[in-house]
């Protein structure tokens, strides 16, 4: 069992934990991530690393199925059942120049530990932000530390630029010599944004996030397209070069996962229902 030091709640469905786990705090780098069970009978859940402090490992997470809105539920002094990692492949980490981190959504939560990795080695870091609105934006002090230069951008003009990340990453690349980019969010975020970087011949990184059962390569869950090839996010990823993904191919399977887990989540609320019935 696992304690779970701190438990907040950032925006609507988004909320953030602090797991006491040494083990994975001691080897963890950035760009990889873990995989917990809530309890013995849960299901296996990838999420990305957000930050390290001590022995304490900050997960951000968005309650939209089962697990996660039970995991969304543990209090500060609760437990979790598991949590293994580090896994997956770290961020290609070094100096390139001047690098822009463009967060989406919950995406957001992957840039800090990215961005400061950047600065350590001695990178300019320009961050943008993306969300649908400003009360959904997170993260926004915390990267705002840590940046060069940050742009806030949303869909409804609340914060910052009316519009996409897209719009402010192509502003970045007129105004200065651009050397990398990472881009994470939603997929057909993560698709749209990286062409503005195609056409430039900007090296590009995206983190895939597909459906993960046991995060070793074994089950073959995760597999997507690069390059043409298969390859398998929680082993070879999940950070992959933007120009080579089929990213039509990850959204046709993640709609796919996204039914089934609608079923799961109705099936969870009915039964919590149930119980709450017969007590």
């Amino acid at each position: 069992m696992y304690i779970v030091e701190k438990s907040l709640k950032l925006s609507e469905n988004v909320y953030e934990i602090w797991v006491n786990a040494p083990h994975v705090t001691r080897n963890a780098k950035a760009g990889q991530f873990v995989i917990i069970r809530t309890d013995d009978k849960g299901e296996r859940i990838p999420l990305t690393i957000s930050k390290i402090s001590g022995d304490l490992v900050r997960i951000i997470f968005m309650a939209v199925g089962k697990t996660t809105h039970a995991l969304a539920e543990i209090p500060a002094g609760g437990f979790i059942s598991d949590i293994a990692g580090p896994l997956g492949c770290p961020s290609k980490i070094k100096k390139y120049g001047t690098c822009v981190l463009v967060g989406g959504g919950v995406g957001i939560a992957s840039t800090p530990v990215i961005a400061q990795a950047l600065k350590d080695a001695g990178n300019r870091v320009v961050g943008i932000l993306g969300a649908r609105n400003a009360d959904l934006l997170i993260l926004e002090e915390e990267m705002a530390e840590i940046c060069d230069r940050l742009l806030i951008a949303t869909d409804d003009g609340s914060k910052g630029h009316h519009g996409f990340a897209a719009d402010l990453l192509k502003q970045v690349i007129d105004d200065e010599n651009v050397d990398a980019v990472w881009i994470i969010g939603p997929t057909i975020m993560m698709k749209v944004t990286s062409n503005v970087t195609r056409e430039k011949g900007i090296r590009t990184f995206v983190s895939l996030n597909p459906i993960m059962v046991d995060g070793t390569g074994m089950c073959g869950s995760c597999r997507c397209i690069v390059s043409g090839k298969t390859r398998f996010a929680c082993v070879d990823g999940p950070e992959f070069d933007a120009h080579e993904v089929d990213f039509d191919n990850l959204m046709q399977r993640q709609r796919y996962y996204i039914e089934h887990e609608k079923e799961a989540l109705a099936q969870w609320k009915e039964h919590q229902c149930t119980c709450g019935r017969n007590q």
